[in-house]
């Protein structure tokens, strides 16, 4: 017998029971589910609404039950309608009449709010650890890699060669952002719901701040209304894996271009490609290719329960049910791919000397010119307009920028010398950056031992 129906003449048919279940996705709360029942049934207990023998007796066997779920011992299937329900009928089970006082002052309104919170809770310390746990490795890469020099690009056009490192380092920017969005959360979920019953509170004397204590949470949602009815704080956090996930996807498409015979700079270990089952010579990059599309899953579920949110009237609505389905997909998919784009990333190899000859005199290198020409006091935008005649000229002629003449330089320009030259060595080029910040091997070194502090 459901736990609601006691007004009803007829229990429900199979196939709205089949329709209406959601055990098969929140019985992942089961543990959530416990440990606030737990905290309900001491508060109870301190209010004197139940006796400290009937305390024992309904935790001591909560725990059993738990027990009984971890092992496999207990059936969980569809035709039980949630998890509150399959945690208390096996209660009232166990130990009879003493079974049913658990629900005294609570709903099951009010119970799932509280799980979803105790989840999230958790979730953010996990997701924070392998978030960690990737910009370790990322700075790892980049302290091996602080003198390598690639082609920085914008709109996917080579810009202005910049180290590795530096790069590398510009995602464990993000992904601290990541860590702080998760940490700001932490704010707003521990907080309890707990007591607010169906939604407007209870006629009985609970003590919520003590049972928000029991459960490590800072305090209470005061308004009983929006303690129930509010999903902000699940929407905020696939919110933040949406983020995450994002800035993992960016990274995939990098590695994927690297990793092609056009850049020949970045080579998988076979233990993460693939292979055709035509093409023989074939080494695929599926495992960057499956975080860059499972990106999408993770805002589906972000545009999902906003949708399922953005018309429900004040309170509670059978619609939230749906909003686990997107919590945990989010929070799943997220975990796994930053589980596997760090083992990914452990298992990659840069080929630290590919673009060393490329970019001597690349034409990546004529803003290092145009710097050179306001150093000698011509103005940035007449001097922006003299080397791109240069470019231009070396373009038409397929020259590099140091296979061009002085006396070509110098119809440009009499402000250009010999000196010109030394610009065309793009270590040069990093070496002459002076802005806080930037690609310079000093800057890029300073970034790197701050986040050794910051990440040890």
């Amino acid at each position: 017998m459901a736990l609601w129906n006691s007004r009803f003449k007829k229990q429900l048919a199979e196939s709205a029971l089949k329709f209406s279940s959601s055990i098969d996705i929140d019985q992942k709360l089961f543990n959530e589910d416990i440990d606030g029942s737990i905290a309900h049934v001491r508060m109870l207990s301190k209010q004197k609404i139940i006796s400290p023998a009937e305390e024992k007796k309904i935790i001591d066997s909560l725990e059993e039950i738990r027990n009984e779920i971890l092992n496999n011992k207990l059936k969980l299937d569809w035709k039980k309608e949630d998890i509150h329900s399959v945690i208390e009928e096996r209660l009232v089970e166990k130990i009879g009449e003493t079974g049913k006082k658990l629900h005294t002052a609570r709903s099951r309104n009010d119970q799932i709010a509280l799980d979803e919170r105790l989840y999230i809770k958790k979730e953010i310390g996990v997701l924070e650890k392998l978030i960690s746990s990737f910009q370790k490795v990322l700075l790892k890469i980049a302290d091996k890699h602080k003198d390598t020099i690639i082609p920085g690009y914008t709109h996917l056009q080579r810009a202005q060669p910049i180290l590795f490192a530096h790069h590398l380092l510009a995602y464990i920017e993000m992904l601290q952002r990541d860590k702080e969005r998760l940490s700001d959360l932490l704010k707003r979920v521990n907080l309890s719901p707990l007591g607010a019953a169906a939604f407007a509170g209870t006629s009985i004397l609970i003590d919520r701040y003590y049972s928000a204590k029991l459960l490590k949470m800072n305090g209470i949602i005061e308004n009983s209304i929006d303690a129930v009815s509010d999903r902000d704080v699940l929407i905020e956090l696939i919110s933040a894996c949406s983020i995450i996930m994002m800035h993992l996807s960016r990274l995939s498409e990098e590695l994927i271009l690297w990793s092609s015979q056009e850049f020949s700079f970045a080579s998988f270990d076979d233990e993460y490609a693939t292979g055709s089952s035509l093409m023989p010579q074939k080494k695929n990059p599926d495992f960057a290719e499956l975080i860059r599309a499972k990106t999408g899953r993770v805002y589906g579920s972000l545009i999902g329960l906003l949708t399922v949110m953005k018309a429900l009237p004040l309170a509670y609505n059978r619609d939230m049910q749906e909003d686990k389905y997107h919590l945990f997909n989010a929070v799943d998919t997220t975990k796994d791919c930053l589980n596997i784009i760090t083992e990914l990333l452990m298992h990659t190899n840069f080929n630290k000397n590919r673009f060393v000859d490329e970019l001597k005199g690349d034409l990546s290198l004529a803003t290092d010119l145009v710097d050179y020409l306001v150093r000698k006091n011509v103005p940035f935008r007449k001097a922006h307009n003299l080397v791109g005649k240069v470019v231009s000229k070396c373009v038409e002629e397929n020259l590099k920028l140091h296979q061009l003449s002085i006396s070509d330089y110098k119809k440009i320009s009499t402000k250009f010398d010999d000196d010109i030259y030394e610009l065309f060595n793009p270590g040069v080029s990093i070496k002459n950056k002076k802005s806080e910040g930037s690609t310079s091997y000093k800057e890029v070194e300073k970034q790197i031992q701050k986040w050794k502090k910051i990440l040890k």
